[in-house]
């Protein structure tokens, strides 16, 4: 039985705040997208999205306070992935201006700042929610599942 005929199953992770360590979330998010019988493609954009998550969250989020953890959580339902990334920081007040990219190929514009975007790009639905009491805040990613073939 795959895991996508179940109803769900969630699996965690708990990450230190050290720049590196988002490679173990993309390994985890990619191994449950392939048993829920992603293709090979959206589970590289699956990659990229939780690796972008990760890193804002220790950057952003923790402040690369080793004494931090980011916990990612990801729950495999039928049809769709849901993942979410948790730090400890007081969340975004609202999202930044989408980046100019011709600016920022050209040297005009910081090369950084595009990881929000590349998330929204990546994912069917991405939603940023900040903690309660500035604790707990995360970013929920969900990818579907593409209806099988018939």
């Amino acid at each position: 039985m795959t895991v996508a005929t179940r109803k769900s199953a969630n699996v965690e992770v708990r990450l230190p705040s050290r720049l590196g360590y988002e490679k173990v979330a993309m390994s985890t998010a990619a191994s449950v997208a392939k048993l829920m019988g992603f293709r090979e493609d959206r589970i590289e954009d699956l990659k990229t999205a939780v690796a972008e998550a990760c890193i804002n969250a220790i950057e952003h989020g923790n402040r690369l306070n080793e004494g931090l953890s980011v916990g990612v959580v990801l729950s495999a339902g039928i049809d769709a992935l849901e993942v979410k990334v948790i730090d400890d920081g007081k969340g975004l007040k609202s999202l930044p201006p989408k980046p100019d990219i011709d600016k920022k190929i050209h040297g005009e514009e910081d090369p950084r700042g595009m990881g929000m975007f590349l998330i929204q790009a990546l994912v069917d639905e991405a939603e940023w929610v900040a903690g309660s009491n500035g604790k707990s805040s995360y970013v929920r990613l969900v990818i579907r599942l593409d209806p099988p073939n018939e």
